[in-house]
């Protein structure tokens, strides 16, 4: 709730942040985000992953991950840290075409928490011969050095 409460204020002009007894220049100066244009520049990243992903491109889709020892990946009950992990587990699991199927994603609900900080949810589903995973994922996301990228991945399967 204090993340939610913080994001919101972002959004307030600092004058609506004073309390009457406190004069604005008194005010904590938080830098201003554009919500829509960061929402916008995280869903591109998201998009961009897709497209890797269906034209077979496991590396490519990997460059939405913060490429670091750091990366948390969640999923099956198990956890992998790295971004050196989590590329050599997408590619043993999803290693051919006909694994990897073709890769939707939708109703995302971005989240901007700071200038820098993002909660991106959303819903995947793969279409593949003879079956049709899908679930959830939840995405945290950072913005270094002026580019949003995944630092932790929970993603779960409706099946």
């Amino acid at each position: 709730m204090k993340y939610l409460m913080a994001a919101l204020a972002l959004s307030l002009p600092l004058a609506a942040c004073a309390t009457p007894t406190a004069p604005i220049a008194s005010a904590p100066v938080v830098e201003a985000v554009d919500a829509a244009a960061e929402t916008a520049a995280i869903v591109a990243v998201l998009n961009a992953q897709d497209t890797a992903w269906n034209r077979g491109d496991i590396d490519a889709f990997m460059d939405g991950y913060w490429r670091s020892p750091e990366l948390r990946f969640a999923s099956g009950g198990n956890i992998t840290r790295g971004w050196d992990e989590t590329n050599a587990r997408y590619h043993r699991v999803y290693g051919t075409p006909e694994l990897m199927g073709m890769l939707t994603t939708t109703d995302y609900e971005i989240v901007i928490l700071s200038p820098d900080a993002a909660i991106a949810h959303g819903a995947w589903m793969l279409e593949r011969d003879g079956d049709r995973p899908s679930g959830l994922y939840t995405l945290v996301m950072r913005k270094i050095d002026g580019e949003w990228l995944i630092v932790s991945d929970t993603t779960t399967s409706a099946d």
